[in-house]
């Protein structure tokens, strides 16, 4: 089902290209990916008729689409990838990790790394017992790979282990990277509006934290 997928989501996105638009949505990305020019709510209109009708999709449909729209230039493509792996992330199954992994570490920025870590990698996770596998990647070289560990359980709720979100928190307290202190903070933030007396007390007790993180951590206590 990938060639009629993406061969409708082609003609669909073709279609609705605006230049104009898409000059001031590389710029506000730093000039780093192409657009179309396509604002996020007409993205999901043509997102759901490009896949109306088509049979539910495999693990190997799955990944083999996103990779399909990874190797295009334009970003909604890889938009589009990252929802459809959000709709089905039930399919996926532990293989799948590593190919997810490679998502994430080509080409990679905030946006999708965002809804890779709190949409697909942290259900697959909470699926399959996967805590191990984020504990190798929070100590991983890639600062992505990092972010996406931080921010796994981001949607957790009452299910956080929060003794590995402090952990992983701890781990990387010092790191000089803006987007790592910001992932510490934001996945902190998030825990705090579930448990707040244990998140305050964890900021103050953590000397090492970063000022960024620790003033993320702290904006809903």
């Amino acid at each position: 089902m990938t060639e009629p997928v993406l061969a409708r989501l082609t003609t669909l996105f073709e279609a609705d290209r605006d230049p104009a638009r898409a000059a001031a949505m590389r710029a506000y990305m730093r000039d780093q990916f192409g657009f179309l020019g396509i604002m996020a709510p007409r993205q999901r209109e043509l997102a759901r008729a490009a896949t109306a009708g088509a049979a539910r999709p495999t693990e190997a449909d799955l990944l083999a689409l996103a990779d399909a729209c990874w190797a295009r230039d334009e970003r909604e493509y890889q938009y589009f990838a990252c929802g459809y792996l959000r709709r089905h992330v039930a399919v996926l199954t532990p293989a799948a990790l590593p190919a997810v992994r490679r998502l994430i570490t080509t080409k990679p920025w905030w946006d999708t790394i965002d809804v890779l870590a709190g949409r697909v990698v942290g259900p697959m996770v909470r699926q399959h017992g996967l805590g191990a596998a984020m504990d190798g990647w929070i100590a991983d070289d890639d600062i992505w790979v990092i972010r996406t560990a931080l921010l796994h359980q981001l949607f957790y709720k009452s299910d956080t282990d929060a003794e590995r979100l402090f952990g992983y928190c701890t781990r990387q307290a010092g790191h000089t990277d803006f987007f790592i202190r910001k992932a510490i903070g934001w996945a902190l933030r998030e825990y705090a509006k579930t448990d707040p007396d244990r998140v305050r007390a964890y900021v103050a007790a953590t000397s090492s934290l970063s000022g960024l993180s620790r003033r993320e951590a702290s904006k809903n206590l």
